[in-house]
């Protein structure tokens, strides 16, 4: 089972641009968010590298190009998966079925991180003392903002906001959940083994190793293909972390989110069923206009 792929380093965040496609099918401009995520990218990206006039026109044809080949070979697979888990939708479900959907959506990222890596040594090489600063001092605003949201609260603080997180979700594919519904997701924020500061350790650990792998690489008399072959082996590392203490907590978080889907969902009553299976065709339906979109 592989485990989920962070955007948290600045390489990945080239792709994971791109990625967000998959995620904003969520959204209620579906279709005008996705096929403007080259623009959108390119701004989200630039808060990180502070692009010069040279690099700016470049990264914007190839946000453009991934965007492109991502239509092409991401979202038939999407379409797919949302086209089964319209079929699951309307009977009980295992953790099992829906790890297996969770794999699939992480293959696809890991797909167009691999992508990435073509683009992304090419901006690599050509990154300055300067931008490399931006990064870093943008990471620690990052860091900043997590130790807010998270690590500045109680326990409790946690647990409630990760609560609030789950019903928002919840009630907006399966509309509005009973009091029975809501007890049962407060039980599971509350017995979650979700840890904010091991987290952020695991965080900024990943923003070491991507500023160290760009110091190696920027300005330097590195060939094209050995920077990709570096990017690649750095984002399968994200999504398959070697064996270890970090390895078994993500795996566990990641059973324990299978679990916690499938009881939720086999707690809903056939009204909401339907809900959720309206929701899926609408999903569908959006995918299938932006994949004959071009």
């Amino acid at each position: 089972m592989r485990l989920p792929i962070t955007c948290a380093a600045t390489l990945a965040k080239f792709g994971c641009a791109v990625a967000l496609g998959a995620l904003l099918l969520g959204c209620s401009a579906v279709k005008l968010a996705y096929n403007n995520l080259p623009e959108f990218g390119y701004w989200w990206l630039d808060s990180y590298v502070d692009f010069n006039g040279a690099q700016s026109p470049r990264v914007k044809e190839q946000l453009a190009q991934l965007l492109e080949r991502h239509r092409r070979t991401e979202l038939p697979k999407l379409l797919a998966l949302v086209e089964r888990a319209e079929r699951l939708a309307v009977a009980d479900v295992t953790a099992a079925q829906v790890c297996a959907a969770s794999d699939e959506l992480r293959d696809s990222l890991l797909a167009t991180a691999v992508d990435v890596a073509g683009p992304g040594a090419e901006l690599a090489l050509g990154l300055g003392d300067a931008q490399l600063q931006h990064i870093e001092v943008k990471y620690a605003k990052n860091n900043a903002e997590y130790a807010s949201d998270w690590l500045e609260r109680s326990v409790e603080g946690q647990h409630r906001k990760r609560y609030d997180t789950f019903l928002e979700r919840s009630e907006d594919f399966y509309g509005t959940l009973d009091d029975a519904q809501r007890a049962l997701l407060r039980q599971m924020a509350d017995r979650s083994i979700f840890d904010p500061r091991r987290v952020d350790a695991e965080r900024r650990q990943r923003q070491r190793e991507s500023l160290a792998l760009l110091r190696r690489f920027a300005n330097s008399a590195a060939r094209p293909p050995e920077v990709q072959a570096a990017l690649v082996a750095y984002a399968r590392r994200i999504a398959d972390p070697p064996p270890g203490p970090w390895r078994d907590h993500q795996q566990a978080l990641l059973q324990e989110s299978c679990n916690n889907i499938a009881r939720l969902h086999n707690a809903t009553r056939p009204a909401q069923r339907e809900q959720a299976v309206r929701r899926l065709q609408a999903y569908a339906q959006d995918i299938r206009d932006l994949i004959a979109a071009h």
